[in-house]
């Protein structure tokens, strides 16, 4: 293996059976971590610990369901049992099927069950994962807990309501844990991502929406996977040692400009400005 920024360390990825987790979790252990790859669908998170092993790394397979409290102590309990320690925690996973998007729709049309489900895995799943391992992360000094939250949970949008809510509750959750933690060693960083192009996630993405999509970044090209699970493995590392509290956008400037900017530049194209 290349670099290894995480040798010694133990982190566990939640919905790391498949897109951007298993992403997350192939890099966290080529970096040298042990990796917890933990999902609701087993077979996903074996596949990935397949691909780890295969690799030259060391990672465990682990079934749970993250809305239930008893299994997210057992996921923990048996991280500490196979590797006597928790350092990174990467609460990646989100409920975002095909499923919940069709019930998660304006405020007026959303499906309670999918409001109750968004909160219940993006949300409150969160929760459960890092009031469970941070007694454990005390223990060994600290650590550090990363978050994926995303645009919708910063701009108003036309759908996806219950995961816009969720994914504003992670970055406010996340302060809450640097600022009650900082002292004893631990750091909570949200990452605000943006559209990936993920093939397990984004394949029934139309091309319009990705062209309008790409007009809107401030990047020649949309994101990948890898360059989310890079600032994943930069903040479990100790090169973000002095980092904790933040949300970090990881979105290509999406989020970062006027709602009229691109508008404005085609104007001022046909207008034949040389000022932009």
């Amino acid at each position: 293996m290349s670099e290894r920024k995480l040798d010694g360390k133990v982190a566990i990825v939640t919905g790391a059976g498949a897109g951007l987790g298993a992403e997350c979790a192939r890099s966290l252990a080529l970096h040298g971590a042990r990796v917890a790859v933990v999902d609701i669908h087993l077979a996903g998170a074996q596949s990935v610990v397949a691909e780890i092993e295969a690799a030259g790394g060391k990672a465990l397979a682990i079934q749970t369901d993250l809305t239930s409290e008893a299994e997210v102590i057992a996921m923990v309990s048996a991280v500490i049992v196979a590797y006597g320690r928790i350092d990174v925690l990467h609460n990646n996973a989100a409920a975002l099927d095909p499923a919940q998007r069709a019930g998660d729709r304006d405020v007026c049309n959303v499906d309670i069950a999918a409001w109750d489900r968004a909160m219940n895995v993006n949300a409150r799943g969160a929760m459960l994962c890092s009031k469970h391992t941070i007694p454990h992360m005390l223990k060994s000094g600290g650590g550090s807990i990363i978050f994926a939250t995303s645009g919708f949970g910063l701009l108003g949008d036309v759908t996806l309501t219950a995961y816009a809510a969720s994914k504003a509750a992670l970055m406010a959750l996340a302060r809450s844990v640097a600022a009650q933690y900082g002292k004893q060693g631990i750091r909570s960083n949200a990452i605000m991502i943006g559209f990936v192009l993920n093939e397990h996630a984004q394949k029934g993405v139309p091309d319009e929406i990705k062209q309008l999509l790409l007009d809107q970044h401030l990047t020649p090209q949309l994101g990948s996977p890898r360059q989310i699970a890079d600032v994943v493995s930069f903040l479990a590392s100790d090169e973000s040692s002095f980092i904790t509290g933040a949300v970090i956008p990881v979105d290509g400037g999406f989020t970062s400009h006027s709602p009229s900017m691109v508008p404005m530049r085609e104007f001022f194209a046909r207008m034949g400005s040389n000022k932009l």
